[in-house]
């Protein structure tokens, strides 16, 4: 392997793991992103940091403070809110157009994604709360898988990066709706079977803002 396959390799491994530890809170909002640990932790270099860092400052995750270096985003109540609201947008528009497309193929896909949820969730709703990482890894490919079928890769793309910042804040706040939520993603899988994307639209809107409206009330975004 060359050398230039080699950097581009340590320099990809270390924006995906920087990436998920913010997302998945074990880098903490407000943090403090000191370029010498982050080399040691990481395996990279300080100028491969700085850019990896300022590629996830483009995406909101982290907050560039000029000569004062970077710092994981901050997290706020008026800022689930509006995350919440921009993935509402894309989800719902995305779910009609990928109803109408998906095939038996996709269909595979939602079922397979709905089980592998669906078991973590009952396993959570029994007292296991030992995988909250992977739950939030198989709601967010349940979700996807909703609207995999929709025919635009710049919209998947865009909601995306989005349901990844709604998701730190659900790790951050460490918010988990027990049946509820279960019983709106078997909702979500029901309407999929059946191509009703507009009882798709009013489940998922019922779902996101109850999840909201879960998380501020406990207080854990202040």
């Amino acid at each position: 392997m060359s050398i230039e396959l080699v950097a581009t390799s340590i320099a990809d491994q270390a924006h995906t793991r920087i990436r998920d530890d913010i997302i998945f809170g074990r880098l903490s909002p407000g943090t403090k992103l000191r370029l010498d640990r982050l080399s040691s932790l990481y395996g990279a270099g300080v100028s491969t940091l700085r850019e990896i860092l300022s590629r996830l400052s483009s995406e909101g995750l982290v907050i560039a403070e000029g000569q004062r270096g970077f710092r994981v985003a901050p997290v706020s109540p008026q800022g689930f809110e509006d995350v919440a609201a921009m993935r509402l947008l894309l989800e719902t528009y995305a779910l009609p157009l990928s109803f109408a497309a998906g095939d038996l193929e996709w269909e595979s896909r939602v079922v397979a994604a709905h089980h592998k949820l669906a078991s973590l969730e009952r396993r959570m709703l029994a007292g296991d709360q030992g995988g909250t990482e992977l739950w939030k890894r198989y709601d967010r490919e349940f979700h996807q898988s909703l609207i995999g079928a929709c025919a635009s890769q710049t919209l998947l793309d865009l909601y995306g990066g989005v349901f990844d910042q709604y998701l730190r804040y659900q790790m951050v706040a460490v918010v988990f709706r027990g049946e509820i939520a279960a019983k709106e993603h078997k909702a979500l899988l029901d309407c999929a079977l059946a191509r009703d994307a507009d009882r798709a639209c009013q489940v998922l809107t019922g779902h996101v803002n109850g999840c909201v409206a879960f998380t501020l009330e406990s207080g854990a975004l202040k």
